[in-house]
């Protein structure tokens, strides 16, 4: 799956998908065969909702599902029952992932999809809130950058919008799973 990330095929993707007999992606008569005329015809959040609830129903877990779009991204939110056992980060993001390959299996294009599970978001919203402050102390005792682990796109863009709030810069560096935020203390 290294070789699969935002610019993979949706060859690739269907590969993988066949691959997983497991958690197959939803089949339903609306989705298309992946043809650009399909493409279009395909709703991310109606595709991404079946399989997160066949997941669910694989792992016996009862959830609400909310879909939103908005901006050209999809978010959907799962909520209730005891969600416990999805709602890890590392979790969310790799079942995000593979929701993502679902829906870009069926549509044959690339699909901007967020999935917060049991409030995992908010969550870690609070987390990297919690490293902008301590970027803030320590610009307060004299330090001139502040280098965060790496993370995900959705999660820096997180954090640019926090430092901006704050007014810190901050600007990205590395490439794939090394690309992490430098902050710096405000001009």
């Amino acid at each position: 799956m290294s070789g699969l990330n935002e610019g993979g095929t949706p060859a690739q993707a269907d590969e993988i998908q066949q691959q997983d007999e497991g958690l197959a992606a939803p089949t339903s008569g609306d989705v298309g065969s992946g043809d650009a005329a399909d493409a279009a015809s395909v709703d991310v959040g109606d595709v991404a909702a079946d399989y997160i609830e066949e997941l669910l129903d694989i792992c016996d877990l009862d959830g609400d599902l909310e879909i939103e779009d908005a901006h050209g991204r999809t978010t959907l939110t799962v909520s209730g029952g005891d969600l416990r056992l999805l709602s890890a980060p590392a979790t969310v993001g790799a079942l995000q992932e593979l929701t993502r390959l679902a829906v870009q299996a069926r549509s044959g294009g690339f699909a901007r999809l967020t999935l917060d599970i049991g409030g995992s978001r908010d969550q870690r919203s609070r987390e990297l809130g919690r490293l902008v402050d301590d970027a803030v102390a320590a610009f307060e005792q004299g330090r001139t950058a502040f280098p965060l682990e790496p993370m995900s796109s959705y999660e820096r863009k997180v954090v640019h919008d926090l430092a901006a709030e704050r007014g810190l810069g901050s600007h990205s560096e590395g490439e794939g799973p090394t690309r992490h935020i430098v902050l710096t203390p405000a001009a």
